[in-house]
């Protein structure tokens, strides 16, 4: 039975002498790559990306002509691309500064490090390489682009990972890092803190709070298991976390039209970002009228579907 077993083992592995053929090594490695993937937490990645992306293109003049130029693209490229490694970086730091916990949680008891598919060395060096290829990259961009994704990964890391073991408003915190990489963006093609940069901070900012807020409130039992502070643990009747989601969701409006009233975005965005809006309120409302699992999860459908949306229009109806 022990022979089995290691030969066995051995094949899992992939060591040499082993029976592991070309495909088994293959799928070994796809797996992985997956897991590291996973690290860099895929969903925060894309907003990353897509945020981002949005900022610089809401600050350029002429984008068609901008693009134009080869050294422009470079530009681009390497501003989202950084922006994005620290933030990937970010996350795999706070896998492993939160690998405990993330044990004792269902929904996260199946991460790589948990899970046992990445070691928890391996992913603290990938944390670390991750940002700071970020960070040199960004380097290139300008001053305050780089100081803003340095404020990340210090916000994220040492302060919003550590801060979710001893206060409730963890979540508000965790929103600045979670709303700079849209202002980083922006500020890597103007060079300086503007009015826009703001708005696109603030519109990230109160958006995440009606996205988290309904997120915790699904998973208020898993957070309260290893003793996470979160508002939606001590706020038994859920009133309060609701509240909370509805005053945002109202906030969010602002930021959100201020874009087209500065002539930022056009009238096709205001009216479309208007009705995205009206929605999550919808949403909101009906939680707040009847405070429940679905609608929580009907808020937080409504958040993804509001920031798709807004993105798209700043693209299509950027002025």
């Amino acid at each position: 039975m022990q022979v089995a077993q290691t030969e066995r083992t051995g094949i899992l592995t992939g060591k040499p002498g082993s029976n592991l053929t070309a495909e088994e090594s293959g799928l070994s490695r796809v797996a992985k790559w997956k897991a590291y993937s996973e690290l860099s937490k895929p969903g925060i990645t894309k907003m990353v990306v897509l945020t981002a992306s949005a900022g610089y293109y809401l600050a350029l003049e002429s984008p068609l002509a901008y693009f134009q130029q080869l050294n422009h693209i470079f530009h681009f490229l390497f501003t989202v691309i950084g922006i994005t490694a620290v933030s990937s970086g970010s996350c795999a730091l706070n896998h492993w500064l939160e690998r405990d916990l993330d044990a004792r949680m269902k929904r996260t008891a199946r991460r790589p490090i948990p899970s046992g598919k990445i070691q928890a060395s391996e992913a603290f060096i990938f944390g670390l390489v991750l940002s700071a290829v970020g960070l040199i990259m960004l380097a290139f961009i300008n001053f305050l682009t780089v100081s803003l994704a340095l404020i990340t990964l210090l916000g994220y890391v040492a302060v919003y990972t550590p801060m979710k073991r001893y206060s409730e408003y963890n979540t508000l915190v965790g929103a600045v890092p979670g709303a700079l990489p849209a202002m980083g963006g922006w500020v890597a093609v103007s060079g300086e803190m503007t009015v826009g940069a703001l708005l696109m901070f603030l519109i990230l900012f109160c958006w995440q709070m009606p996205h988290f807020l309904s997120l915790s409130w699904m998973y208020r039992k898993d957070y309260a298991e290893p003793g996470f502070k979160m508002l939606a643990v001590r706020d038994q009747n859920g009133r309060l976390v609701a509240r909370q989601i509805l005053i945002y969701a109202l906030l969010l409006l602002i930021p959100s039209l201020a874009l087209a009233a500065l002539n930022i975005t056009g009238y096709v965005y205001a009216a479309g970002t208007t009705a995205l809006c009206a929605l999550m309120l919808y949403y909101a409302l009906r939680h707040m009228r009847a405070i429940s699992v679905p609608n929580a999860r009907k808020v937080l459908m409504s958040s993804y579907l509001f920031l798709l949306g807004i993105i798209l229009l700043m693209f299509i109806d950027k002025q």
